[in-house]
C-alpha cells in the first residue's frame, strides 16, 4: 500500500493534517489504533465540555428564582449527564470519519509504528501486521494522563481524566490532585453534581501557568462554590485497602491526610512517543518530547511530527494549526504550494479553561512582560461594571490587559468570567496583525457584551475609562 502521505493518530493534529494533504493533491492515508478524533473528540475537549454544559443547566435551575423563574424539584440524573456526553463524542467522531470519505483519505485501523523513512508497519486488532509506504509521514500521536509515582491509577478508586468522564455512579466525595485545565474542569462538574470536592495542588497557586490575579481569582470563586483548596500541597501516599482513599498529603503546615471515595489524578501529561519506532528510525527526542523544528520537520528528511508528542502547548487548535502547516510545507516542497506556511508564534497561542466561571488568556502574563524588560501598562475592567454580565447573573471576574508602554503593544491578556473563552479570539487576531491600544479603542465594540469588556479595560490601562 503505498501514500504521498502517512498520518500517524488521527486527533486534532492528525486528521485536519491529512484532510489539508489531500486538499493539496497528495494521496493520503490515516491510522488510527483506537477511535477517530482521537482523545479531544473522544475523552477529552468534547465530551468535558458537553458534561461542563449540563452542570451549568443544573446550576441555573436551581437559581431560576434569582431569574423571576418558578419551577418545581430540581433533580439531576448523573447516569443520563454521562450518557448525553458520550453521546455528543459519539457524533463528533462520526463526523470525522464523513470528513475522511469526503476527503477520500483511506483509514487504516491499527497501531503504527515508523520502521523507517517511507515505511509504517501497522498491526491491527487481530494482531495481523502490514507495512504502508508513503513519501512523507506525520506522526500525530498525542498524550496521555501523567502517572505520578505516589498516586498510581487503578481506575476504580484512583482514576484519570478517561474513568471521570465514564463513572458508573456518582462519587460523594473526589480529591482531585492537580489544578490545570484538567483538574479545575472536572472540580467544577462534580463539585456542581453535588460530589464534596477538595484540589491538592503541588504549586504555590491553582491554574499555576495563568496570571496571578487570575488564580486568586479562581480560587475565591471555588471556595464560595464550596471546593476545599490545598496549594504548595503534595499526595505523598494513598492507601486504597478501605471502601474509600485515604491520602496523605503534605502541606506548608504538616502532614494531613483527607480521605474521599475517589482521587482523580490530573496532574499532566505525557507523550505517546514510546514503541512508534522513533529509536530504530533515529528520530531525535529531546525531555520526552519529538524534537521539530519551525515546520514541524524532525531530524529525519519526510518524517513530521505535530500536537501533545512535540514541545508546542498541548492544545488541540496548537495540533490543528500544525498539521496543516505540515502539510503544506510538503506541498511547498513538492512546489504545489508558491510560499512556506507561516510558523506558528507560540507566544501568540490562546489557552481557555471551560470552568464556571471561564478562564481565558493569550500572550505575557504581567509578571513575564516586566521580566521580559518591557515597561507595561495595565488595564483592568471587571464585570461587575458590565451590563451583559449584570443581565446574566454572572458578574464574578475581570478582564485584565497588558500594553507595552512604549509603542502601545498589545502584550496580552487574561480574562475570567462568563462566557469569556469566546472573547479571546479577538486578541489573538489583534496580537496577529500586531495591533496597539488605539486600534483596540477606536474599533467599535458592540453594547452590551462581554467582549466590550476587552475595549472598556484598554480604556482602563490608558486613563480613559467610561464605566468604571
Amino acid at each position: 500500500m503505498a501514500y504521498d502521505v502517512i498520518v500517524l493518530g488521527s486527533g486534532p493534529g492528525g486528521y485536519p493534517a491529512a484532510i489539508r494533504a489531500s486538499q493539496l493533491g497528495f494521496k493520503t492515508a490515516i491510522i488510527e489504533k483506537e477511535s477517530l478524533g482521537g482523545i479531544c473528540l473522544n475523552w477529552g475537549c468534547i465530551p468535558t465540555k458537553a458534561l461542563l454544559k449540563s452542570a451549568q443547566v443544573y446550576e441555573s435551575m436551581k437559581h431560576s428564582k434569582e431569574y423571576g423563574l418558578e419551577a418545581g424539584e430540581v433533580k439531576h440524573n448523573f447516569e443520563a449527564v454521562i450518557k448525553r456526553s458520550r453521546g455528543v463524542a459519539d457524533k463528533m467522531s462520526k463526523g470525522v470519519t464523513f470528513l475522511m470519505k469526503k476527503n477520500k483519505i483511506d483509514v487504516i485501523m491499527g497501531f503504527g509504528k515508523v520502521k523507517g523513512k517511507g515505511q509504517v508497519e501497522v498491526t491491527g486488532a487481530d494482531g495481523k501486521v502490514q507495512i504502508v509506504e508513503g513519501k512523507y509521514i506525520v506522526i500525530a500521536t498525542g498524550a496521555r494522563s501523567r502517572q505520578l509515582p505516589s498516586l498510581p491509577i487503578d481506575g476504580k478508586k484512583v482514576i484519570g481524566y478517561r474513568e471521570a468522564m465514564v463513572l458508573p455512579q456518582q462519587p460523594k466525595s473526589m480529591i482531585v490532585v492537580g489544578s490545570g485545565a484538567i483538574g479545575v474542569e472536572f472540580a467544577y462538574f462534580y463539585n456542581s453534581m453535588g460530589t464534596k470536592v477538595t484540589i491538592v495542588e503541588f504549586l504555590p497557586r491553582i491554574v499555576p501557568v495563568e496570571d496571578e490575579e487570575i488564580s486568586k481569582e479562581l480560587e475565591k470563586q471555588y471556595k464560595k462554590q464550596g471546593i476545599e483548596i490545598y496549594t504548595s500541597a503534595e499526595v505523598t501516599s494513598v492507601d486504597t485497602s478501605g471502601p474509600g482513599v485515604k491520602a496523605k498529603v503534605k502541606t506548608s503546615g504538616g502532614e494531613i491526610t483527607l480521605e474521599a471515595d475517589i482521587v482523580l489524578s490530573a496532574a499532566g501529561i505525557v507523550a505517546n512517543i514510546e514503541n512508534i519506532g522513533l529509536e530504530q528510525a533515529g528520530i531525535k527526542v529531546e525531555k520526552g518530547k519529538i524534537v521539530v523544528d519551525k515546520y514541524q520537520q524532525t531530524n529525519v528528511n519526510g518524517i513530521y511530527a505535530i500536537g501533545d508528542c512535540t514541545p508546542g502547548q498541548a492544545l488541540a487548535h496548537v495540533a490543528s494549526k500544525e498539521g496543516i502547516n505540515a502539510a503544506e510545507h510538503m506541498a511547498f516542497t513538492e512546489k504545489k504550494l508558491a510560499h512556506a506556511p507561516d510558523p506558528l508564534d507560540y507566544n501568540n497561542i490562546p489557552g481557555c479553561t471551560y470552568c464556571t466561571p471561564e478562564v481565558a488568556s493569550i500572550g505575557y502574563t504581567e509578571k513575564a512582560a516586566k521580566e521580559a524588560g518591557y515597561e507595561i501598562k495595565v488595564g483592568k475592567f471587571p464585570f461587575m461594571a458590565s451590563g451583559k454580565a449584570s443581565a446574566a447573573g454572572a458578574t464574578e471576574g475581570f478582564v485584565k490587559v497588558i500594553f507595552d508602554a512604549k509603542y502601545g503593544e498589545f502584550l496580552g491578556a487574561h480574562l475570567i468570567g462568563y462566557n469569556v473563552t469566546e472573547n479571546i479570539a479577538e486578541v489573538s487576531v489583534a496580537r496577529k496583525l500586531e495591533t496597539t491600544y488605539h486600534e483596540i479603542l477606536n474599533a467599535s465594540h458592540p453594547h452590551p457584551t462581554i467582549s466590550e469588556g476587552i475595549k472598556e479595560a484598554t480604556a482602563a490601562a490608558y486613563g480613559e475609562a467610561i464605566d468604571i
